[in-house]
């Protein structure tokens, strides 16, 4: 933070009530290892709901549920026909989740909601706090499922259809929370929407720096590559009469590392799942299916890497002759956020005097799906060696506070204070 400027001079939030808030929540399927399993819409998920709800009500908030289940809690302005200011994010985790991902942008938009009551001030926009349906993709996918019906990325019926592992399916599961609300997906207005969220990323640590502000998110694009070859006996066959889908797949594999590296520096090329058939340590591998991921920031770039990838598959499927596919399996294009939503997170940061860096996102959040009908931003904060989805997630207290009165001010300016 910079010294020179005094924040008793500013507007701030509670931060002692916030961390509360959070350590709360997390206490709602805590695990023996410090984290936090709440999967969507299970008894759980419903305990955390309900605990959100009755603080939202506790605060003088009206409670919206739509017909996918996401909650949106508001705070009247004195204009209350102008479309709200939303803040939040999402209270479901993964299977050996943290306490702060998702967790902290409902609870820091609660937490403005709670500090602008205490001290008595009013917007002419009103104010909402979401929080949204399945966003982790973990019980049920698609991932950021709440948000994406809400905006027209796919169907309610698409949705309610989905099945977890058991065969339960989301409306099934709605129903039986008590969290299918009345309200069409989609015809609730938002005037701008903002996500507060640990980084997930080691970049504002190894920095040093506060506040994250993010002009986009990377785009992505996801493959199943299938390399087909010849089981053989690993004694017997020389070397040059083997047809080995392993060798091959990894000539591929080092491609997808090597297109990232190309496209620096927010070019991304993952290989994360891998299946080897049959697996044998004494047979030479006859097939073997894998997962590319590319990511960047920009279509162009990203359509870029989609062409290399492609040509390098069918260069290689030639020269070995082995039998190699590709399948796109999934697409979110690169998500540029609205630059008077990003213009407020950096003046909200610059009045507030923390360091500051912009950071691109590397991973996905309901913000995508919400910029899609509304301008939209994001901050960050560090969390401690940038990881998450695990269950020692963790975060200062106080880049905590100070993301949430970045928030706050950011909010208020778009939300227009009365005074």
């Amino acid at each position: 933070m910079n010294a020179a400027v005094d924040t008793q001079q500013v507007l701030t939030i509670n931060g002692e009530r916030l961390w509360n808030s959070l350590m709360e929540l997390a206490r709602i399927g805590a695990t023996p290892k410090g984290g936090v399993k709440r999967l969507a819409l299970t008894d759980l998920d419903k305990q955390g709901r309900d605990l959100v709800v009755s603080w939202g009500k506790e605060a003088g908030l009206s409670i919206t549920v739509d017909k996918i289940g996401n909650v949106f809690m508001r705070r009247e302005g004195t204009h209350p026909a102008l479309p709200p200011i939303v803040s939040g994010s999402h209270i479901d985790t993964q299977p050996t989740g943290g306490k702060f991902d998702g967790n902290y942008g409902v609870l820091s938009a609660l937490e403005v909601v709670r500090t602008l009551n205490d001290q008595g001030i009013r917007t002419e926009a009103p104010i909402e706090v979401a929080f949204w349906t399945n966003e982790e993709g973990s019980r049920f996918v698609p991932v950021m499922m709440g948000s994406g019906v809400f905006c027209g990325a796919f169907s309610l019926e698409h949705a309610y259809a989905a099945k977890d592992t058991e065969g339960k399916t989301v409306r099934e599961e709605l129903e039986r929370i008590g969290y299918i609300g009345d309200q069409t997906p989609g015809d609730h207005p938002i005037g701008a929407y903002f996500e507060a969220h640990i980084e997930q990323g080691p970049v504002l640590e190894d920095a040093d720096k506060v506040i994250g502000v993010v002009p986009a998110v990377l785009g992505l694009s996801w493959y199943d590559c299938v390399v087909t070859g010849m089981e053989a006996h690993a004694g017997p066959t020389p070397m040059h009469l083997r047809r080995d889908a392993l060798q091959v797949a990894t000539r591929i594999m080092q491609e997808v590392v090597a297109i990232g590296l190309r496209y620096p520096p927010y070019g991304r090329g993952t290989v994360g799942m891998v299946q080897v058939h049959p697996n044998s340590r004494n047979v030479i591998p006859g097939e073997v299916k894998f997962s590319i991921d590319l990511r960047n920031v920009s279509g162009e770039l990203l359509d870029r890497m989609h062409g290399e990838i492609l040509s390098f598959v069918e260069r290689t499927g030639r020269e070995t002759g082995l039998g190699v596919t590709i399948e796109r399996v999934s697409y979110f294009p690169p998500c540029p956020f609205h630059p008077d939503c990003v213009d407020a997170v950096r003046r909200a940061t610059e009045r507030l005097g923390y360091s500051t860096m912009d950071v691109v996102s590397g991973a996905g959040h309901d913000a995508i799906y919400a910029a899609r009908l509304a301008p939209a931003g994001m901050i960050f904060v560090p969390c401690k060696d940038g990881i998450s989805h695990n269950e020692i997630e963790d975060a200062q207290p106080d880049h905590l506070t100070a993301g949430c009165n970045v928030l706050l001010h950011a909010m208020l300016e778009r939300a227009k204070r009365v005074d």
